[in-house]
């Protein structure tokens, strides 16, 4: 059974929004050192949620979102300052700056240059891979723990990462 294409769209849309409420969350919660990243995937997050929007943002949208994410890739460049850990930002930044102009172009469905699209299908079908392999080995098989299962900050901000991936990997295909 598969579902409809503008339901699967929504759920692109709520899954988006929910990993950049809590990136804001985590944000507003988090250390100097560790706001920045935070920010730059509660952005995305948000950003992801609006560009997966089933029926499109208006003929201005493609414009607003295309400066939107190219603010993004220099906020990315600047925390490249900090070690090439941040490197992922920009990569996300780029892609969606990339998926804008697409849009922005007309090209819409159509795609970009079919090289570009399968370099980053390749680099987000990587990360969640890696992604999801690191959330599975996250417990390292500890036993539970009385009274219910018990979820770490750092497992959900990977499980954060994980969804955002996974998303950016529907919108890249859905290209």
């Amino acid at each position: 059974m598969s579902l409809p294409a503008s339901l699967s769209a929504w759920l692109l849309v709520l899954l988006c929004a929910v990993s950049g409420a809590y990136c804001l969350w985590r944000a507003r919660r988090s250390e100097r050192e560790a706001r920045g990243g935070a920010a730059g995937e509660a952005l995305m997050g948000f950003g992801m949620a609006v560009m997966a929007v089933p029926a499109g943002i208006g003929p201005w949208g493609p414009w607003i979102l295309l400066a939107v994410f190219c603010g993004a890739v220099l906020h990315a460049l600047w925390l490249l300052r900090g070690g090439v850990h941040h490197a992922h930002h920009l990569v996300g930044s780029l892609a969606m700056a990339y998926m804008a102009l697409t849009m922005a172009d007309g090209h819409g469905h159509d795609g970009g240059p079919p090289l570009v699209t399968g370099a980053l299908l390749l680099y987000f079908a990587g990360y969640v891979l890696l992604g999801g392999a690191r959330l599975v080995t996250a417990g390292g098989g500890a036993p539970p723990v009385a009274g219910g299962p018990s979820v770490k900050p750092a497992e959900l901000t990977r499980a954060c990462r994980l969804a955002m991936g996974i998303g950016m990997l529907a919108m890249l295909l859905s290209l």
